[in-house]
């Protein structure tokens, strides 16, 4: 019958009844993408292992809200309510482990599909709706705040097309509304959230400012990620303005007042957040990680670089061939063999700084609660 309902309600153009839980991809108290296996082996610069499991927040005292990036393969512009295996599994290496701290909500929405991307990416032009992805989550977004906020401090998290959808929810229904009040944090990853040059603050958003400090809340953190040594070149979508008299803003999750810091991943141990892929051994002397995650202590470094008119999170990967551990990793997009280096390390934006990420979480939160 639920999925009765859904099926029904993509055919149409209504808006969709987020009471209807069928329309979530994650909510708390229940078993969905958001509570599947988080374990991640622990690889240490001798080539040591250890699991490490992920014990969730018994009794999370904020919550986040998150949507995901274009990830569907429906055949359609837009894609239907009825998540596939791939808005699954996009949740679970994006979202769950904010569980740690938080409950989370994920609407399911009719997002801009992968199909419609390439199709675009190939000179083609989809009737993709923009507009019909934008309402189906500000109605999930006004579901959540009439039934389930209650006066709680909420992070927003977004990816990719999720990240431009909620640049434009805080634009339209936070910033100078009573709603920033329990803005907590937003954290559009993989996008580019404009900001005038120089400054953390305008732009976009007349009052949400760039985060600064680690002990602040209510503001942005946003990067888009590209290895060190091959930085952003002339045609890609990220990491500059939109307009003269503006940039795109940078924040380095690890280091949030400026230069470099190691950066806490949780790569996928094979494969890629769309797909699973081959197990890695990620060192020379083990075997494959049967974990769905892989933390490689030391292995990766981040700084927030501005150069030739791009702002963007520089990854260095502290490559030792003396040791056993890998000295590469996975994450550029690639059209057959070649890599797209316009997109740069688009597929891990969030997996990079996973750990910084979710860590940053509970802190703003305790600067939002001390500010109450």
């Amino acid at each position: 019958m639920i999925l009765a309902l859904a099926l029904a309600m993509a055919a149409g153009s209504d808006t969709p009844d987020y009471r209807n839980e069928a329309n979530w991809l994650c909510r708390p108290g229940r078993q969905d993408a958001c509570t599947a296996d988080l374990s991640a082996t622990v690889v240490a610069a001798d080539g040591k292992r250890t699991l490490e499991p992920l014990k969730p927040a018994k009794a999370p005292k904020f919550d986040c809200f998150y949507v995901y990036p274009t990830i569907s393969v429906d055949a359609t512009p837009n894609s239907d309510l009825v998540p596939g295996p791939e808005e699954k599994r996009v949740a679970q290496f994006q979202a769950a482990r904010f569980g740690a701290n938080c409950r989370v909500f994920a609407p399911v929405y009719r997002q801009v599909t992968l199909t419609a991307l390439r199709n675009l990416i190939g000179g083609g032009q989809p009737a993709i709706d923009r507009e019909l992805a934008f309402n189906d989550v500000k109605a999930a977004w006004d579901d959540y705040m009439a039934h389930d906020n209650k006066g709680r401090g909420v992070v927003l998290i977004g990816h990719s097309q999720g990240s431009l959808i909620l640049t434009r929810l805080v634009a339209t229904a936070i910033d100078g509304k009573p709603a920033q009040k329990q803005l907590v944090s937003a954290m559009l990853i993989g996008s580019s959230v404009p900001v005038p040059i120089g400054k953390t603050v305008g732009g976009v958003f007349p009052t949400v400012p760039l985060c600064r400090s680690a002990d602040q809340a209510g503001c942005v953190v946003t990067y888009a990620s590209f290895r060190a040594d091959s930085p952003p070149p002339p045609n890609t979508r990220f990491g500059k303005g939109d307009r003269p008299g503006v940039e795109a803003g940078c924040t380095n999750p690890a280091a949030l007042g400026g230069g470099k810091a190691v950066a806490h991943a949780y790569l996928n141990a094979g494969g890629n957040m769309m797909v699973q892929g081959a197990a890695e051994a990620w060192s020379k002397d083990g075997p494959p990680v049967t974990t769905p995650f892989v933390s490689v202590p030391g292995l990766l470094s981040a700084e927030c670089v501005s150069r030739d008119g791009f702002n963007y999170l520089a990854v260095t990967v502290n490559a030792d061939p003396n040791d056993p551990r890998t000295d590469t990793i996975q994450g550029d997009v690639k059209l057959g063999a070649t890599i797209l280096k316009d997109w740069g390390l688009h597929l891990i934006d969030m997996n990079l700084m996973q750990g910084d990420l979710v860590d940053l979480s509970a802190r703003q939160y305790r600067a939002w609660a001390k500010q109450r």
